[in-house]
């Protein structure tokens, strides 16, 4: 019997979603690292002017990211699917095809991000003094989209036939390389590159995270085959992938938003460029919140999705419980840790007074009813699995999208520096309410779901 066979359909669900959810998170956890090393190592330029530089990429990122996601979480959902309905031959064809595709769409946004940099940047809150060094940290960022979609296409399908570890060493092997090339291309003592090294250790690292998943494929260890026969691009094969992966990526498309629209608040406020200096920080701390919850949901994904896919209604309601319940303890946690040590945690990357006072009090703001992220992340990857990818799409935009974009327009206008403090928190209290609301909906749907496949 085969490994995804054992782990997706024997074992007991929660035993199955930590087992996959382990590895996954540590390998987001050590992607997140390339963030924070960047962010703590710019931090000893001693330049808030470049830590801001930083911070107006952020969106950059997490649109590229948004990106990765649309292919990648719609294929291991789909790959997981028909593995549950023993389709091999599909899911292969399945990641073929969508890796094959994630390859053409890397170089596309690399090209168009080097074509547009600075207009893109500048919409992002980038002022006069932080352009130059905004540009020479997204000149690599682009770069790095070249390996970064195929990789998390091939990760994503890893995961897909719950071959966890080999992701696990990828990335944790491209954080740990990162940490190391970071002060030598950084600083005087090795190429002095400043800004721009930190981007391109990042950039090399990410490759090397590329070339350890793609030996992994084309040496044949996997489940899922990579051969050219197996890759079929189809407009009902890219259809069905993207409705399962976008409301995935709009959480994050919604976040780069959110993050843009607060950086153009703040620039209107005194202290502009400390806000953002300070914002940027607090948005890679969160990151790593979100990667745990993220983490544990690529463990329960593929769970649920085989559980569907067999048409087993038991496991498939089993594993939605654990979800859900993990996810608002672990969201709990997160919230806990980041209000108790808020200042420490600031002062990791910058000693500036003003920069620690409003990065203390824009973290707290942005973990408050953190739970809220946790319950929407998760009926958003649940609707996606069942097939109601219409209303998982509605859940991924009314956190960072519908309802705090609202606030984050109008209420630094009236309550200046102290409106940006409260319109997370405010949009998180509706969220909470609205995800509560569809719980009960969800696992009706899914019964329905099941007696109809």
């Amino acid at each position: 019997m085969n490994r995804p066979e054992v782990v997706l359909a024997q074992m007991q669900p929660s035993k199955a979603i930590v087992k996959l959810a382990i590895p996954a998170t540590l390998a987001l956890l050590a992607k997140a690292v390339y963030n924070i090393v960047d962010t703590a190592y710019i931090g000893m330029l001693h330049s808030d002017t470049a830590l801001a530089a930083v911070g107006v990429t952020l969106p950059l990122l997490l649109i590229m990211v948004s990106l990765e996601n649309i292919l990648a979480s719609g294929a291991a959902v789909l790959a997981g699917r028909q593995l549950g309905a023993g389709d091999q031959s599909g899911a292969s064809t399945t990641a073929t095809t969508i890796i094959g595709l994630s390859v053409g769409i890397g170089a596309a946004i690399c090209v168009f991000g080097l074509l547009f940099m600075e207009p893109l940047l500048r919409s992002f809150g980038a002022s006069d003094a932080v352009l130059p060094q905004a540009k020479e940290y997204a000149f690599w960022m682009f770069i790095a989209a070249l390996a970064n979609l195929p990789a998390q296409s091939m990760n994503c399908a890893a995961r897909a036939e719950s071959s966890v570890k080999i992701s696990s060493i990828a990335v944790i092997t491209g954080a740990a390389l990162n940490v190391v090339l970071d002060p030598f291309f950084m600083f005087d003592w090795g190429l002095g590159m400043g800004v721009s090294g930190a981007s391109l250790a990042t950039t090399v690292s990410q490759f090397v995270t590329f070339g350890i998943l793609g030996w992994f494929y084309l040496s044949n260890q996997s489940v899922l085959k990579l051969k050219p026969r197996f890759f079929h691009p189809s407009w009902k094969l890219l259809k069905t992938v993207a409705l399962i992966g976008v409301p995935t990526a709009v959480i994050q498309i919604c976040l780069a938003l959110a993050t843009s629209l607060t950086n153009i608040a703040a620039a209107g406020l005194p202290d502009s460029d400390l806000i953002i200096a300070a914002y940027g920080v607090v948005q890679r701390l969160v990151l790593i919140g979100c990667y745990v919850v993220m983490g544990l949901m690529q463990g329960y994904q593929p769970v649920a999705a085989y559980a569907f896919g067999s048409k087993n209604e038991d496991r498939f309601h089993v594993s939605v419980r654990y979800a859900l319940k993990a996810s608002l303890l672990l969201t709990v946690l997160v919230e806990a840790a980041y209000i108790l040590l808020s200042r420490p945690l600031i002062m990791l990357f910058n000693q500036n007074p003003a920069v620690i006072d409003y990065g203390r009090k824009l973290l707290i703001s942005q973990v408050a009813l953190y739970p809220a992220f946790g319950l929407c992340y998760m009926m958003t990857i649940t609707y996606q699995t069942i097939g109601s990818s219409k209303y998982g799409l509605f859940l991924s935009l009314i956190r960072q999208g519908l309802f705090y974009v609202p606030f984050i327009l109008l209420l630094p206008g009236l309550l200046g520096v102290t409106g940006v403090y409260l319109a997370q928190p405010a949009a998180d209290l509706l969220t909470l309410a609205v995800c509560a609301l569809s719980i009960a909906p969800m696992k009706r749907q899914a019964s329905k779901s099941i007696e109809n496949r």
